[in-house]
């Protein structure tokens, strides 16, 4: 078994390495563009591969599959809704980001409230890629390899912790050689290559699963009822109240933390900022969000069969590799690396933890990618050396990606290790300067007069008030603990909610008081693509939204 899987896995993750050379081979590196935007080239299938690569990480295919172990479909609202996020970004965001010629959000922001609002946004980016983004994609997924591969065992380490360090280490080094000399074309490619292996590889972890619930004279309809008849709620998409995503927060905190990811976060979008054209653009977002709601089958349904096996019928070998926690409870995160372990053959289980290694590369490389985008454009030739070459720029992006990644190997284990619940833990966490930044983009986008000063207060207010709900109330560190924050909004999620309209309100305000600029802004044409939208595009983005208001309506019967 393990000559096998290490041959499988070695000869897949080097074949990927190959084909990306051999695809990039050629592309010039030494510009702004050439390096962050991959010179402006991409098309729609390396732009959809990338997207849903540098997303369908190990906080998604563990975290998610976590989620459902515990509280059943309810959890896709994070896959499925983020169809509809993508729709948006295809039909409103991305028109105006390919007009203005960005390369950062920060210099959107710039464009539309001035300097000062550019720096500070930069340097929350950089920060949270650092502290939460990085360390937690590297720490969960070093779990989850571990679970898969019980690489603990295989490799002679004395304990989990030890093998997750040596798993990390492993990963920002394979990582970072894509991100500080491959560029944004090499990150793109190689997504894409590991995103059809992990399309593939997930879609048979279901199947091999399924087969395992319906035995022998079943198929997969009965291994369905044999869920449903042991645990009815599992397969309702809008959830009981006691649990994290019930319905009532698909239209606060779930709604706003989809729809900033999608749509304004760097780390997703900066690859729709290379689209060689809007019609491509619009053709590689539109093709991810159909992929985005078909996702539940690789990233939810796992987790609900494992918790079939482990709490439905008692599976002792599921039961063994779940385990309980000190409190007596399943350890809902080592649920997907136990399925994996259980279910699929041997001969497949290398491919796919090169595919499940992929896929942390992914995220870990274009999160690296894009802080050095920020630094090196928003910081370092905007205030450090603004008479910098493009030379120079460019490497002061790859010792800012080395920096980075050495903090967040270091940081990974310290901040996540010993938790339980971490999904949730990590949404909680993105949504301290999600909510601000989205608040301030949306009035930048719609409003024409609101000015920098007005932004600039409502984004430390919103930054002081998210502290304040997440780390100030015993929500974050002690989930069942009654504070505040649970007593009066009943959830973390209505509390963004609320946050996020106070301060769409507060900035409104401050505009009408006088903090407003003398003359509305008016974008201008960068000129630097073909700015023609793909003419299908809103009849797809329609069919795409009915699919997930179908979906939902299924589910909720």
């Amino acid at each position: 078994m393990l000559s096998m899987t290490l041959l499988s896995f070695l000869f897949f993750t080097g074949l990927v390495a190959v084909l990306t050379w051999w695809v990039t081979r050629g592309t010039n590196l030494d510009t702004d563009e050439g390096y962050f935007l991959a010179g402006r080239s991409l098309t729609g299938i390396f732009i959809a591969g990338s997207l849903l690569l540098t997303n369908l990480s190990t906080e998604q295919l563990i975290g998610l599959n976590a989620g459902s172990f515990d509280q059943g479909l309810s959890v896709m609202c994070w896959e499925v809704v983020a169809g509809m996020s993508l729709v948006i970004l295809a039909l409103v965001f991305l028109p105006r980001y390919l007009k203005s010629g960005i390369a950062t959000i920060p210099q959107f922001l710039e464009e539309r409230y001035g300097s000062p609002v550019r720096a500070l946004t930069a340097g929350i980016f950089i920060v949270a890629y650092m502290l939460i983004l990085l360390p937690f994609v590297l720490f969960l997924g070093a779990r989850g390899l571990n679970g898969m591969l019980g690489l603990e065992g295989m490799l002679g380490f004395p304990n989990e912790l030890t093998t997750i360090w040596a798993v990390i280490i492993f990963i920002a080094v394979l990582g970072g050689a894509y991100a500080i000399w491959g560029g944004m074309r090499a990150i793109a490619v190689s997504d894409t290559f590991n995103g059809a292996g992990l399309l593939i590889g997930g879609l048979m972890i279901t199947f091999f699963s399924l087969r395992v619930v319906a035995g022998d004279e079943g198929g997969f309809m009965g291994a369905f009822e044999k869920i449903k008849a042991a645990d009815p709620d599992a397969f309702n998409s809008l959830g009981g109240s006691d649990e994290d995503t019930h319905w009532p927060t698909l239209f606060t905190g779930v709604l706003l933390l989809n729809f900033f990811y999608w749509c304004t976060n760097q780390q997703i979008i900066q690859r729709t900022f290379g689209a060689k054209n809007l019609a491509e653009g619009q053709k590689g977002v539109l093709l991810a969000a159909f992929f985005k709601i078909l996702a539940p089958l690789i990233l939810v349904l796992p987790g609900i069969i494992a918790a079939y096996l482990v709490i439905g019928i008692a599976d002792p070998e599921m039961m063994a590799d779940v385990g309980k926690n000190q409190e007596g409870k399943w350890v809902a995160d080592r649920a997907y690396g136990a399925l994996v372990s259980k279910v699929l053959p041997t001969w497949f289980l290398g491919f796919f933890a090169a595919v499940v290694v992929g896929s942390i590369l992914s995220t870990f490389n274009s999160v690296l990618n894009s802080a050095a985008t920020l630094f090196s454009l928003d910081v370092y030739k905007k205030y450090l050396n603004p008479e910098a070459s493009t030379k120079s720029v460019v490497r002061s992006g790859q010792i800012c990606s080395l920096l980075i990644g050495i903090f967040a190997v270091v940081a990974a284990p310290n901040i996540f290790h010993g938790r339980e619940a971490i999904f949730g833990f990590f949404q909680t966490l993105n949504g301290v300067y999600f909510i601000p930044l989205l608040a301030i983009i949306m009035v930048g986008m719609f409003n024409r007069y609101a000015d920098g000063k007005s932004a600039l207060i409502t984004l430390l207010v919103g930054l002081g008030l998210m502290i304040i709900g997440t780390f100030f109330t015993g929500e974050v560190k002690e989930p069942e603990t009654s504070g505040w924050l649970k007593d009066y909004f009943g959830s973390p999620f209505h509390y963004m909610g609320a946050v996020f309209a106070l301060l769409i309100a507060l900035q409104l305000a401050l505009s009408a008081a006088g903090m407003k600029r003398a003359e509305p802004y008016v974008q201008v044409d960068a000129g630097l693509v073909d700015l023609t939208p793909w003419k299908p595009a809103r009849y797809v983005g329609a069919a795409l939204i009915l699919l997930v208001l179908a979906i939902y309506a299924f589910f909720a019967i």
